[in-house]
This record gives structure tokens, C-alpha cells and sequence, in this order.
């Protein structure tokens, strides 16, 4: 069923094909991802919809995003990856394709919040997070690094096409296209990715003969294991701790200045296109920043290399404000700060949940920590339209966001690592 296998087998292990693979599906889920906020302005002037009302919807898709999470790894677990990964893909194609034929806001709601958040949920980084754990013994961290780094790369590929196709053809071409993309991935994952090495005959990359065979799948329903997962996390503070800190990371991310940036360059008198254009340039900061941390955590304190990411962010958005004021220096600095740990944070943080939940739970724990990545990122998306609504700039919006991105930097060193239990 998968010919390129004895192909690759004498020339390199095969979870770099499934991390490819991978890498690919977490792209276009970031392409998908990214197009609302292209979509922002030109939905306010073609429907007459308000800032609050689309920032509702958008809220609605990265709440799901989140909370999808944990039930979409334990159905990896119980149906299969492969399974649960091409139900997704084609949720995803038809779902955007779809909505081209919007005309009121409850459609938006449903498709772009609903339908959308809920798929993606299954496709991007809960699924790297299955991935690397079935497919990697070593270089876990470095593995989750390029998978993470896909979201920079679709911002790079998308976003600018996208807001030069908005410019002149309007939005509706545009979720046509990232529609097709989705389409073209599905024939590629059921033809290259496995479910798991021993599929076709082979243990997880760096493995020893005598470390213990993978589990069997759980038979039970994906909402028990989401639950049953749950429930032993929450007895222990650490989660507690990852839970706030990456609602933070979402909330400074994703729900802020993915969904914000570009209509915040909008009131500055920047065009849609040089907006976009300035979120790619922080995706190719990212690019390198998210591998380089994939890299480091493999080999430092995690708590470390965290306080660092989000303490560093933290100072980068206090500047942005400023930022807009230098006509040619401010936001290439903002950018270059910003972009290098955009998502940096998701290695280690990967890292310390498989070290303190054992590799069997990590995925499903991580997907509730991700699910609160993405509740604050639901939180920042809602609150800063708000907040620009009331009271006509994104600067209260921006300080706040910085000033939790500090908060968060204090509050992981807190994570007991002398208590953290050896990997399964």
C-alpha cells in the first residue's frame, strides 16, 4: 500500500516522509486559518458586518480549534490517524468552498466558526503532537520545531496572494483557492502517511529493541479517553500551569495579532497587502525561530527556553504601538522579535507534557492545553474587536496582550521539573 516505503527504507527512516507529510497538512490548515483575516475588512465593506460581528465568528472557529483538540487525538487513538485526518481534509474542502456562497453573518458563524474551527482542530498542532509521538524515540523536539514551523510557511505562501487576490478579484476567489489546496492534500495522506511505523514493518525513529512495544488502540469511545486523560491531568499543577501559560501564547498569537494584524495596519493607513505582506515576514522569522527551538529544546531547560519566548514577546508587543510611530525601522524590528517566537513556545511545551504525562496520555493532554491555547486565543480575537470598536485603536488591546505575555514568562518557571516522571 505504501510503495515509497522499501523505496526510502535503505536511504532514511521513514518518519522524515511522515513528518513531510505532516508538515504539509499543518501548512494548508495554517493557510485555511490565516485567510479570515484577509477576509476582515472586505467582509465589513461588502456586507456592511461590524468589526464585532466578524471578530464573534472568528472567536467561535479558534474556541473549536482549541477545544476540538483532545477529542480529535483520542479519536486518533481509537479510529486511526489516517482516518481521522482525511475526515477532517474533506470537512475542511467543503466546508470553505462553501462558504463562497455566503451572504449573511449567521452563514459565517456557522461555516468559518463552527465547521471550520472544529475540523482544523484535527489537523494542526494536537496532530503534530500524535505524529512525532508515534514516529520519534529521538530528536522529538526538532521534529515538533518544522512541524510548527508550518504555520509560519503558510503564512508565507498564503497570505500574500491572498490579499493581492482580495485587492482585485474581492474575497470569494480566495477561499475557493485555499478550498482546492485542501483537496489536493487528501489523495497525498492516503497514499504516504502510515498509520504508525509498525504498519509497514518498522520502529519509531531512534528506538532500541528494548524499550516497550506501543500500545494497543483503546477501544473505548474518543470522548472517554478525552475525559479519562483529562481527569488525571487536572489533579497535578503543572497542567494547570501549561494550560494558563499557553492560553496566554494563544491569546498573543493567534487571537490577537493573527486575526487583528491587518486590520490594525488598515488603521494606520497601510493597504491589506503590505499587512499580509509584514505577517509573511514574520513567518519567515518564525520559520527559523520555531526550528532553532525545536533544536534547543532537545538539549536545555524547557522552563528556560519559555521565559525567554514569552518574556521576549511580551516586550515586542508593548513596542508595537511605538512601532507604527518610526517610519521605517518600527515594525521591521517589531516583525524580526515577534516573528522569531511566534510559535516557538509549541516545542517545549510539547517537550514537558510528554515528559510529565508519559507518551501514551501526552497527546491527548497536550490537545486540553491546546484547547486552552485556543480558548485565549477565542478570548483576544472577541475582546480586541471589541475593544477596537469602543474605542477606535488596537493600543489597550496591545499593551494587555503584552503585558499577559510577561505574566506567562514568570509564571512557567513554576513548572516542578524535579517532580517531571521519565517518558513512557
Amino acid at each position: 500500500m505504501y510503495p515509497i516505503a522499501g523505496w526510502a527504507r535503505n536511504r532514511f527512516h521513514y518518519a522524515w516522509i511522515a513528518i513531510a507529510v505532516t508538515f504539509l497538512i499543518m501548512l494548508v490548515t495554517a493557510g485555511i486559518r490565516a485567510t479570515p483575516s484577509v477576509m476582515m475588512v472586505p467582509l465589513e465593506r461588502s456586507f456592511g458586518w461590524t468589526r464585532t460581528t466578524i471578530s464573534l465568528a472568528l472567536a467561535i472557529n479558534l474556541a473549536l480549534f482549541g477545544l476540538m483538540g483532545p477529542f480529535a487525538a483520542a479519536a486518533m487513538q481509537r479510529f486511526g490517524m489516517r482516518r481521522t485526518v482525511l475526515s477532517a481534509l474533506a470537512i475542511l474542502a467543503g466546508g470553505v468552498a462553501l462558504s463562497s456562497r455566503m451572504s449573511a453573518a449567521w452563514q459565517l458563524v456557522l461555516i468559518w466558526g463552527v465547521l471550520v474551527g472544529a475540523a482544523t482542530g484535527a489537523t494542526s498542532m494536537t496532530l503534530g503532537a500524535a505524529v512525532v509521538n508515534r514516529w520519534f524515540t529521538q530528536h522529538r523536539g526538532m521534529a515538533m520545531g518544522v512541524l510548527t514551523a508550518s504555520s509560519a510557511t503558510g503564512q508565507l505562501v498564503f497570505l500574500p496572494l491572498m490579499a493581492w487576490v482580495v485587492e482585485r478579484q474581492g474575497w470569494r476567489p480566495i477561499v475557493l483557492l485555499v478550498a482546492l489546496c485542501a483537496a489536493i492534500v487528501v489523495p497525498i495522506v492516503a497514499l504516504l502517511l502510515p498509520e504508525k511505523p509498525a504498519s509497514i514493518g518498522l520502529q519509531r525513529f531512534g528506538e532500541t529493541s528494548g524499550e516497550p512495544a506501543e500500545a494497543a488502540h483503546p477501544q473505548a469511545n474518543p470522548v472517554v479517553i478525552a475525559f479519562s486523560a483529562l481527569r488525571k491531568a487536572v489533579k497535578r499543577g503543572d497542567f494547570w500551569l501549561l494550560f494558563f501559560t499557553f492560553f496566554i501564547c494563544g491569546a498573543s498569537t493567534n487571537g490577537y495579532i493573527g486575526t487583528h494584524f491587518i486590520a490594525m495596519c488598515g488603521d494606520y493607513g497601510l493597504s491589506e497587502v503590505r499587512g499580509a505582506g509584514m505577517l509573511a515576514v514574520m513567518g519567515v522569522c518564525d520559520l527559523f525561530g520555531t526550528t532553532l527551538s525545536g533544536w534547543l529544546s532537545d538539549r536545555f531547560n524547557n522552563r528556560v527556553l519559555l521565559f525567554w519566548y514569552y518574556g521576549l514577546r511580551g516586550l515586542a508587543l508593548i513596542f508595537l504601538p511605538v512601532a507604527f510611530g518610526f517610519q521605517y525601522f518600527g515594525l521591521p524590528i517589531f516583525g524580526l522579535f515577534y516573528g522569531l517566537d511566534w510559535v516557538a513556545t509549541v516545542p517545549p511545551t510539547v517537550r514537558i507534557t510528554s515528559d510529565v504525562f508519559g507518551r501514551t496520555d501526552a497527546p491527548v493532554v497536550f490537545g486540553w492545553v491546546v484547547a486552552g491555547h485556543q480558548l485565549g486565543a477565542a478570548f483576544a480575537a472577541l475582546g480586541a474587536g471589541m475593544l477596537r470598536s469602543t474605542l477606535g485603536s488596537y493600543t489597550v488591546a496591545t499593551v494587555i496582550s503584552g503585558g499577559l505575555c510577561v505574566l506567562s514568562a514568570l509564571l512557567i518557571l513554576r513548572v516542578n521539573r524535579p517532580s517531571l516522571v521519565a517518558a513512557a
